[in-house]
This record gives C-alpha cells, sequence and structure tokens, in this order.
C-alpha cells in the first residue's frame, strides 16, 4: 500500500477492503483448525484468529493512516475502550462472528470502519470463508469475490409477501413473532455476524432488527456499506444511528437496518 494521506469518505473504503481481504487470508486457514478458544471478561468467545487479525490490520492502518485513532475489539476487552474520542476515528473489529467461527459456521467477518462526525462514511467487510468482500467507494457500495473485478450492489425494493428478515439463532419464537407482526416481514433467516448487512445490501433480504446488545465495532462498516447502498441503520424509535459513544464503552442500543 501506498503511504498517503487517506480520502476521509466513502473512497476510504477500498483502502480498509485490501486490509480487510490481508487479513481474511490470514484467518482463513485457522478457520476449522481446532484452535483454542478462550474467555474474555464478558464471557465471550476470543481465539488466536481474533488476535492476529487484528495485529495485522492495526499495523496496516499505522501505515495507510497513521493519525486515526483507531477502537479495536481485542485491545478494548484487553485494556478497556478509551473514555473518550474525536471526531474522526477507526472501528475493527478483527472476526465478527467468532462463535460462528468456532463451530465451522462460514458466516463470519473482518470489519474496519471509518467514522467522521457520529456517521459511519466508509467500511469493508470480507468473509474469510467464501472470499466475499463489501466495501465503499465514490458512488456507492461494491463488491468483488476473490481476485475477481468488483461490481455496484443496491439494496432491493421491499416484496410484500416475500420480504425476508435476518435476524440470530437464538432469537425465541415469541420475540421472532413480535418483530414479524411490528415490521411486516414474511419469511427469516438465521445468520450470524455483520454478513447480515453485506446481504441487505447486495437486495437478498430486506430488514435486520438487533434487539440484543452489541459494540460499535460489531456494526460501523456494515452501516457504512448498508448506507453506500441505498439502506439504512435507525433506532428503535426511527432516529438516526450515531457512533462514539464513549461515555457508554462504544455500546450499541436496539437498531433496525433496512434495504429498500
Amino acid at each position: 500500500m501506498v503511504l498517503c494521506m487517506p480520502n476521509l469518505d466513502a473512497r476510504f473504503g477500498a483502502v480498509l477492503a485490501e486490509l480487510c481481504e490481508e487479513a481474511a487470508d490470514l484467518v482463513r486457514p485457522l478457520w476449522n483448525s481446532g484452535l483454542a478458544v478462550d474467555r474474555k471478561a464478558d464471557d465471550s468467545p476470543v481465539t488466536e484468529a481474533d488476535r492476529r487479525a487484528e495485529t495485522l490490520i492495526l499495523a496496516g492502518l499505522a501505515r495507510v493512516a497513521p493519525k486515526l485513532p483507531v477502537v479495536s475489539e481485542e485491545h478494548a476487552s484487553e485494556f478497556g475502550a478509551p473514555g473518550r474520542i474525536g471526531r474522526t476515528f477507526l472501528l475493527v473489529d478483527p472476526v465478527d462472528g467468532t462463535k460462528a467461527f468456532v463451530r465451522g459456521d462460514p458466516n463470519f467477518t473482518v470489519n474496519i470502519g471509518l467514522i467522521v462526525d457520529g456517521v459511519p462514511v466508509a467500511g469493508a467487510i470480507t468473509a474469510p470463508a467464501t472470499g466475499e468482500t463489501w466495501f465503499t467507494d465514490a458512488g456507492g457500495a461494491f463488491k468483488r469475490a476473490a481476485g475477481g473485478p468488483a461490481s455496484p450492489v443496491r439494496v432491493r425494493a421491499w416484496k410484500t409477501g416475500a420480504s425476508v428478515a435476518l435476524v440470530s439463532h437464538t432469537m425465541k419464537p415469541e420475540t421472532l413473532k413480535a418483530l414479524a407482526d411490528r415490521f411486516g416481514f414474511d419469511g427469516t433467516e438465521a445468520m450470524d455476524s455483520s454478513i447480515k448487512f453485506c446481504r441487505i445490501a447486495e437486495g437478498a433480504a430486506d430488514i435486520y432488527p438487533r434487539l440484543g446488545p452489541t459494540m460499535e465495532w460489531d456494526i460501523a462498516a456494515g452501516h457504512a456499506i448498508l448506507a453506500a447502498a441505498g439502506g439504512r441503520v435507525e433506532t428503535e424509535d426511527g432516529g438516526p444511528f450515531l457512533y462514539g459513544k464513549a461515555s457508554a464503552g462504544f455500546r450499541n442500543g436496539t437498531f433496525v437496518a433496512r434495504g429498500g
């Protein structure tokens, strides 16, 4: 990568995509390799794949954007998240969907998002198991397969009678029914990680309501990609979903990600 002052807008997603793909190449051979699983203070799983990918990404960001502060999941877990953050910063989740990674499910991702004034303006996500990468760039959101050219992606219009919601594997039936009654979707697909944002961005699904806790680094890149593809992420009451909640430890509340 060439050292330069990065474009602090959607175009930076193309740079972040290269880093995500490098980290994915590192993570992929570790998938289904019998890695030991440790437990963090919050009892969530972590493996050597998380740690190695984060080390690679942080070194890469130090090269391409040395002046930008970075909040990353494993560093924050070990040393604590910063108590304050500036207007512009990066959020990194080196392996989102570690539970999926551990059980051999392909729906885990590498994520980097750029935040400016509370808004995710650029992002990239790679799914190591499939080699798919989604990223922002000038003109919208794009997707490429490993070694292939990038093509634009766009959310689809809501399909009455055939709309699909993406949900977690652990959602209770009564919760799912309440969400269906509220948002009017017709079918569901259970899926881990930020890949849910990407599937909506590329027009393969329509909505992702999230009630349980997440962290900003879990969703920032996906939010940026979905917004660039014509979708949106909102708070429960329909307000803008913002980032930089340092006083809350970068913890998110309820949100809804929507396509067209």
